[in-house]
């Protein structure tokens, strides 16, 4: 797709039309932090295709563009694409969402849901960031710890009460 270049352009016309393969040229360009979670490489892609129904439990990052149904289990990251179609109960360390999201989240570090996700259900995580542009029907649970008294405090709000929408 990408070529070298030489001097002469036209001496590369030449080689190519005579079945010469030439090396593909390395393009850079550093990752986007905006689609890539903190910290992790990505260890299983669940693709626009693919249908999963079960249970899945991992260790890393996975990214899911496709549709999932049941329960995710980590400590790691999920990414959740934009055409991603997913009902489910999830917990993990990281949630990054894009794509279509039901069910009951639970994030130890935080949840971040990104232009046009839509979501719907219940977040429980201590950090929540949203796009303009996101769809959020249900209820954010955003535990803290208190010191007094060593107790946890729950923080609950409803987007419906934060935002009186006119």
């Amino acid at each position: 797709m990408f070529f070298k270049k030489n001097a002469d352009s036209s001496q590369d016309t030449a080689e190519m039309s005579q079945g010469q393969e030439r090396e593909p040229a390395v393009v850079d360009s550093p990752p986007s932090t905006a689609s890539q979670p903190e910290s992790g490489d990505i260890i299983a892609f669940v693709g626009e295709e693919v249908t999963f129904k079960g249970t899945i439990r991992y260790q890393g990052t996975v990214r899911v563009d496709g549709r999932l149904e049941g329960e995710i289990y980590t400590d790691g990251n999920l990414i959740i694409g934009q055409k991603a179609v997913i009902a489910a109960k999830i917990h993990a360390g990281t949630i990054m969402c894009q794509g279509q999201l039901t069910g009951d989240v639970e994030a130890k570090h935080r949840v971040k849901l990104l232009s046009p996700a839509v979501f719907e259900g219940t977040i429980t995580s201590p950090l929540l960031s949203m796009d303009e542009g996101v769809v959020f029907n249900g209820t954010c649970n955003m535990p803290q710890k208190m010191e007094r008294k060593g107790k946890e405090t729950k923080l609950v709000i409803s987007v419906e009460e934060a935002v009186k929408v006119k």
